[in-house]
């Protein structure tokens, strides 16, 4: 395992993190979720993503329960707040002060640890101010439950007025976690030059675009059984939009380029993402540990400009690059 720093900060995390969005409390059962959380372990990977309202708190209860009994010191644990969680009333969602400190103290009790390394705002908040979610996360690094701050599909504007008032607030906000693969590339025109000048890493997900860079999904084929396609607690409503034949004939077409690296898809795809010095981290899944091993292994692979010249020729103008897209990933109302 390789490990990059987070931001302008002093702490390192891997390069392959772990994370549970679609599995641990929803498509994974708890026996195979504590499996690939110790199958990510013994890869080498330290860093652990997940948010309360992953399987309405189940993910985070599950994590805690695989990460039971490791030393502490030696993992890098991050999770997230914004959307309802709970009995979902009126103050269970959103990046208020009251939702934010009722929200880490849960948070805390069932990751089963004093603190995390790295608190996120799952999304931005248009009804809170910021300066009120801004003073919360300062309250909250001072007391000591969390040593870093980040946030989530945050725009290049947002990012920017975060971490003037984290600056002036005296904490550091370090990263950015937004989608981003091969052929979702829409932080590439914004997110990504504010965030080289502001000192944030982006801690990136759905690296495998929902497993469809995987190749198991053929053009003109239903979805394979069991895959998170055919499984409505597994992800499908975010993966249905990728199930066009043409990007998944393209898809096919990667196929031959892993191979000559050496690597499997999903390698490739995890790899590409980590050419991007401003990634810190790719967050990857699993249901099974031999996926979480295959995924790991990507870490500290370097394609070479040829590689990466192909890849874009074989993708062309499938990939998505509107920055205006990562607008759109946060509600403009609460959604409780």
């Amino acid at each position: 395992m390789e490990f990059r720093y987070l931001g302008n900060s002093g702490l390192k995390i891997s390069e392959v993190s772990y994370g549970n969005w679609v599995t641990h409390g929803s498509q994974v059962e708890a026996d195979a979720a504590k499996a690939c959380v110790a199958a990510a372990l013994d890869a080498g990977i330290t860093t652990f993503d997940t948010a309360d309202v992953y399987a309405n708190t189940a993910a985070e209860t599950i994590l805690g329960e695989a990460l039971d009994g490791q030393r502490r010191e030696s993992l890098e644990v991050f999770t997230k707040v914004y959307f309802p969680t709970g009995p979902k009333g009126h103050n269970d969602t959103g990046l208020s002060r009251k939702h934010i400190m009722e929200s880490i103290n849960g948070s805390l009790k069932r990751l089963k640890t004093d603190y995390v390394d790295l608190y996120q705002c799952h999304r931005f908040d248009y009804e809170t101010p910021l300066e009120e979610t801004m003073q919360a996360f300062a309250d909250i690094v001072r007391q000591g439950k969390a040593l870093y701050i980040g946030v989530s599909e945050w725009t290049a504007d947002q990012l920017r007025a975060g971490h003037k008032l984290a600056t002036e607030l005296g904490f550091g906000l370090i990263s950015n976690q937004p989608q981003y693969s091969m052929i979702y590339r829409v932080i590439e025109g914004e997110v990504v030059p504010t965030s080289q000048e502001l000192g944030i890493s982006q801690v990136v997900f759905s690296p495998i675009g929902q497993g469809v860079l995987t190749g198991k999904y053929k053009p003109g084929q239903p979805p394979p059984e069991g895959s998170r396609a055919t499984d409505p607690n597994g992800g499908s409503d975010f993966i249905k939009r990728l199930l066009q034949d043409d990007l998944l004939e393209r898809i096919q077409n990667l196929l031959p380029i892993a191979a000559d690296e050496g690597l499997s898809p999903a390698q490739l795809a995890v790899a590409w993402v980590l050419q991007n010095d401003n990634v810190a981290t790719a967050i990857t899944g699993g249901s099974k540990p031999e996926q979480v091993k295959d995924n790991a292994a990507a870490a500290g692979k370097k394609l070479s400009d040829e590689t990466l010249k192909r890849i874009d020729e074989v993708l062309g103008d499938a990939v998505e690059r509107d920055p205006a897209r990562t607008a759109q990933t946060s509600p403009k109302s609460r959604l409780a």
